[in-house]
C-alpha cells in the first residue's frame, strides 16, 4: 500500500535550481524517516538527504550547502530544495524510506523524476 510520487525535476542550467516534492501515502507519515535518492546512468543509487520525524537531518557530502531536504506532515509531502546546481547533480530522483530499504523492502520505489542540469 505504500505509494510515492516524485515530481518537480527539469532541465537546469549549472547554478540553476530546482524543488522536488515527493507525496507518500500507505504510511504513517508523520513518524517515518524519510530520504531522497538519485541514481545516475551506470552509477549506483546514492542517498542524498535523509529527515527524521523530528526534522532533523543529514546530507550526503557532494550536496551538502546547496540541497535543503524538508517535509510538510500535513500534506505527507517531503522536500528537496536544489540550489546551485551542478552537471554531476544529473540524475533520477527518487524518495523512500530509509528503514524500508534498511531491512530489504526495496519494491516501493516510485517513478522517479529526472533532473538533467546542463553546462
Amino acid at each position: 500500500q505504500v505509494q510515492l510520487v516524485e515530481s518537480g525535476g527539469g532541465l537546469v542550467q549549472t547554478g540553476g535550481s530546482l524543488r522536488l516534492s515527493c507525496v507518500a501515502s500507505g504510511i504513517i507519515f508523520s513518524i517515518k524517516t524519510m530520504g531522497w535518492y538519485r541514481q545516475a546512468p551506470g552509477k549506483q543509487r546514492e542517498l542524498v538527504a535523509t529527515i527524521t520525524s523530528t526534522e532533523s537531518t543529514n546530507y550526503a557530502d557532494s550536496v551538502k550547502g546547496r540541497f535543503t531536504i524538508s517535509r510538510d506532515n500535513a500534506k505527507n509531502t517531503v522536500y528537496l530544495q536544489m540550489n546551485s546546481l551542478k552537471p554531476d547533480d544529473t540524475a533520477v530522483y527518487y524518495c523512500n524510506l530509509p528503514l524500508l530499504l534498511r531491512i530489504g523492502t526495496d519494491h516501493y520505489w516510485g517513478q522517479g523524476t529526472q533532473v538533467t542540469v546542463s553546462s
